[in-house]
């Protein structure tokens, strides 16, 4: 423990969101105790010295079961006197807490002997009573009385606790098991001081189980002897029936119990605004800054509003009204320490390594549920507005509260969850019906970026698009060029910014840096061992290097194929994003058609992309289109029913559109073809016969084969030909009919074994050429959707 007692074994626990909410209920629960124990030294006070009050009221209970119904008088203190003596009282403590723990301590023996001495008395004279001259309701210790008052007779009361059969609250034993608890509630005292303890790992253990064994000893020693000493309506009318039992007087009971109460009181303003400090000095809630208190100085500024919290409830002046309050608060901190050893005892974490052995998780368990238990027994109205409170707190703490880096109970639970998870999972294929898309977004951006961007800002916002409702994992992944050695404390710090970056996104992702000497090299590193078991990316995002020409980087054709390969190679999908510049963000509403184009089986990944597209706010607006292409007219229809059933049978909403071969070579041939697309073709072919002649000439005067990237080609212009020629025409037949699209889903063609990288990105480009936005998507040797999903 260090300061704040439980609190800091709940906070450290159960995290600082748990650990200050329920420690600010603690902390009240606290503070109104001491108006409670105040309360109780001046109703003692005035009941022994009844001129002192200031105002005098009397109280007639009506017995119906005894002398026909006739009336008994008793005087009971005035609320007005409990109020100003309250006040007064509270006060005085107040300046004895202000002089600080010293002067506490000096101050303790002064009201802890003579609470001694007056127990001492009380129990002597119940041993003696029956050779005193005791009233008539006394039998002095008798198994005859004990018998007559052990079954249960609950009564009504009036608002002053006295017995009336026309009161209007009425006891059972909820409601006295709540107004009880509060005496247990002194064995915290000495964890709430614990950081003013000289060795806390013996003394809070040792202190606090010799406390409740000795209390409950005497409790329930105290109930058997007075159940045996008096009649029970001698139990219910003497309001301090130990005090007219008491040797050798009655004042040595009224001393005691002002001293024991006010002893109380004491702590409960010593430890409370200790507990509040504490929850300060943590730096969680700003809000608290002002009671922060540095080591060693007195927390006088949380004794002030601890001070004023229990002046507030002194005024109430109802002892049976604020014990169930308390209750609550101290039920509340009591379940989540033993909540807290529940978990570390069962989590069983290296660091968990507790001095006191005997305990077993399942005895905190119980008593976990025993005080949820107790709540709802004692008062499910207030405890439910504890809980509610809690929660308030707990919501704010969330969303206004720094993070506590205390490595608590919770985060180990996630990780033994995530442990088993995996392990659970094993190595089999996942089924289609639970695949989720786990995004490795590779944030280098074929381009320039300012220093401190780490990743195209609009990447983030496409993992997101790829996830249902934002759940699951995104890696973000960027390569570093060079030595490990040298560039290990760059890729640090790049990983910390890259992480602060997909928080300030709000992308549930983690960030990866890897050195590598080239940017091939690491992404091959990356896809062959990233993840754990089924917890690897299974989607390879990035995007599409629009400007590769413009800005003549010559080394990006074979990186991008390469990367492609590699992918192809492990088993992994690609997902190549062209215009993600003009990628909407979440506010930014889309109104239009998803186009796809489905030309390779693919597992279903397009369909299932664009469903998940539609689950997003700007998307939601918009409609999907699926393009098929059939080998002849008559074909059409049968494929457009039969894509038309399996999209039904998938629970996907989407609009069929057959485009036969026929039409499809139509859009590339005459007067039907795209004119800038045509120009763009000519182009394209006019680049490759320049590179591939200028790849033939090197290769003739070096007196070697034809070499690209360190590796043989072999170029056929036919198929370089057909391949243009496909891209021109699949491009034209995309201009037709979704040139107004919000995006345009297509299949990523594998590029051609043996053929130039270069060849492969001038088809590319081609294929993307006035298309203003595209995701070419290749999927991998298994499916993604189901039938039966």
């Amino acid at each position: 423990f260090q300061g704040g007692g439980p609190y800091y074994l709940i906070g450290r626990a159960l995290g600082p969101e748990v650990g200050v909410s329920i420690g600010l209920c603690f902390f009240l629960g606290n503070a109104v105790a001491g108006a409670m124990y105040v309360l109780g030294a001046v109703e003692t006070f005035l009941d022994a010295v009844p001129s002192a009050g200031l105002f005098q009221e009397k109280v007639t209970v009506v017995d119906s079961t005894a002398n026909g119904g006739s009336g008994i008088t008793i005087s009971t203190p005035s609320l007005h006197d409990l109020q100003i003596y309250g006040v007064i009282v509270t006060i005085l403590l107040c300046f004895i807490v202000f002089g600080g723990v010293k002067i506490i301590n000096k101050v303790a023996p002064a009201f802890l002997m003579p609470v001694l001495f007056s127990i001492l008395c009380i129990y002597i004279g119940v041993l003696s009573a029956p050779g005193l001259n005791s009233p008539k309701g006394i039998t002095g210790l008798s198994t005859t009385t004990l018998v007559d008052n052990w079954s249960a007779d609950y009564q009504r009361t009036n608002d002053a606790g006295v017995p009336d059969p026309n009161g209007p609250i009425y006891w059972d034993f909820n409601a006295l098991l709540g107004l009880f608890f509060p005496a247990v509630t002194g064995i915290m005292a000495g964890s709430n001081r614990s950081a003013s303890l000289k060795d806390t790992q013996s003394s809070i253990p040792i202190g606090t189980l010799y406390a409740t064994l000795l209390t409950t000893m005497m409790y329930l020693l105290s109930v058997f002897l007075f159940g045996a000493l008096a009649t029970r309506q001698e139990l219910l009318t003497d309001r301090l029936l130990t005090a007219t039992v008491a040797w050798p007087a009655p004042a040595v009971i009224h001393i005691g119990i002002i001293l024991s109460t006010l002893g109380a009181a004491l702590q409960s303003l010593t430890g409370a605004p200790r507990l509040l400090v504490a929850i300060a000095n943590d730096d969680i809630l700003p809000v608290l800054n002002c009671f922060k208190a540095y080591e060693g100085s007195e927390p006088h500024v949380a004794t002030l509003f601890t001070s004023f919290i229990c002046i507030s409830c002194v005024v109430i002046g109802n002892l049976d009204l604020i014990t169930p309050t308390i209750t609550m608060f101290f039920l509340l901190c009591y379940a989540g320490v033993n909540l807290s050893c529940f978990l570390l005892d069962l989590l069983d974490a290296p660091s968990w390594r507790p001095r006191w052995k005997l305990h077993h998780w399942s005895l905190s368990l119980i008593g976990a549920l025993l005080c949820i238990v107790i709540m709802f027994m004692i008062s499910w109205a207030f405890t439910v507005v504890s809980l509610a409170l809690a929660s308030l707190i707990y919501y704010y703490v969330s969303l206004k509260g720094k993070a506590g880096d205390w490595g608590d109970g919770f985060k180990s639970a996630y990780f033994q969850l995530a442990l088993r998870s995996l392990r659970s999972l094993g190595a089999n294929q996942v089924h289609p019906k639970n695949w989720y898309p786990i995004p490795l977004i590779f944030c280098r951006p074929w381009g320039r970026l300012p220093e401190d961007v780490p990743c195209h800002p609009k990447l983030a916002d496409f993992a997101n698009f790829m996830k249902k409702k934002g759940r699951g994992m995104s890696i973000f992944v960027s390569i570093i060029d060079g030595d490990y050695h040298e560039s290990a404390e760059d890729a640090k710090a790049v990983c910390r910014q890259l992480s602060a970056y997909i928080d300030d996104k709000r992308c549930e992702g983690v960030a990866e840096i890897i050195v590598a000497p080239s940017m091939s090299d690491g992404f091959r590193s990356i896809v062959q061992t990233m993840g754990l078991g089924n917890l690897k990316p299974n989607i390879v995002v990035m995007r599409y290097p629009e400007i590769w020409r413009s800005e003549n980087l010559t080394q990006i054709p074979s990186t991008f194929v390469g990367i492609i390969n590699d992918c192809i190679t492990a088993n992994k999908a690609v997902v190549t994003v062209k215009g993600l510049d003009e990628w909407p963000n979440e506010y930014q509403r889309q109104y239009g058609t998803i186009d796809l184009y489905w030309i390779v089986r693919d597992g279903g990944l397009m369909l299932l992309l664009s469903q998940l597209l539609l689950t997003k706010d700007s998307f939601e607006d918009c409609k999907i289109q699926v393009f098929c292409i059939a080998e002849e007219d008559t074909e059409a229809e049968e494929l457009k029913a039969d894509i038309k059933k399996f999209l039904y049978d998938l629970r996907m909403r989407a609009e069929v559109i057959v485009v036969t071969m026929k039409s499809f070579e139509a859009h590339a041939d005459g007067s039907s073809r795209i004119d800038d697309t045509q120009e763009a073709y000519t182009s394209a072919q006019n680049r490759i016969k320049v590179y591939l002649s200028e790849m033939k000439e090197t290769a003739e005067r070096e007196g070697r084969p034809l070499m690209e990237g360190g590796k043989q080609v072999v170029v056929n212009e036919q198929k370089v030909d057909k391949f243009l020629n496909t891209m021109l025409k699949l491009n034209a037949t995309i201009l037709r009919h979704s040139r107004m699209a919000v995006v345009v889903l297509v299949s990523l063609p594998a590029p051609p074994l043996n053929q130039p990288a270069y060849c492969y990105m001038e088809y590319m480009d081609l294929l993307v050429e006035n298309v203003p936005r595209m995701l070419m998507v290749r999927g991998y040797r298994r499916d993604v959707v189901t039938l039966f999903t």
